[in-house]
């Protein structure tokens, strides 16, 4: 619906399609990120409940004794470095359904939905 009766741009087009499968990237990343978090959060669960001193941990394709303090620590930091991850990925996905929402109100020749949207929140703040 394009109000200008003007064909959206080539460029304009294939910036569109651009940014989308860069946000189909980063959101399979980050999803990919939250299972591994999810999986580590249930890890140290596990390890929280134990009354063991020491317990198996894959390394590799081999299975070593490792002590329970230091596992639960390793597996901390990697969860915190995961969800810093997450976070990053979390404001990429954000910037990019911006983007993706400018460059469509551009292609169907409407004001972008943001200003819009700022529009209406300045006039219920007042």
């Amino acid at each position: 619906m394009n109000l200008t009766n003007e064909q959206p741009s080539q460029e304009d087009l294939m910036q569109f399609e651009q940014s989308r499968n860069q946000l189909m990237g980063v959101s399979g990343q980050k999803q990919q990120l939250q299972a591994q978090t999810n999986l580590l959060g249930k890890s140290l669960e596990e390890l929280d409940k134990t009354t063991e001193k020491k317990v198996y941990k894959a390394v590799g394709n081999i299975l070593i004794l490792s002590d329970v303090i230091q596992t639960k620590k390793e597996l901390k930091e990697t969860k915190e470095s995961i969800d810093l991850r997450v976070k990053t990925l979390q404001k990429q996905e954000d910037i990019l359904v911006q983007k993706l929402n400018k460059i469509r109100a551009k292609i169907q020749g409407k004001p972008a939905e943001e200003e819009t949207e700022t529009k209406k929140n300045s006039k219920t703040k007042k």
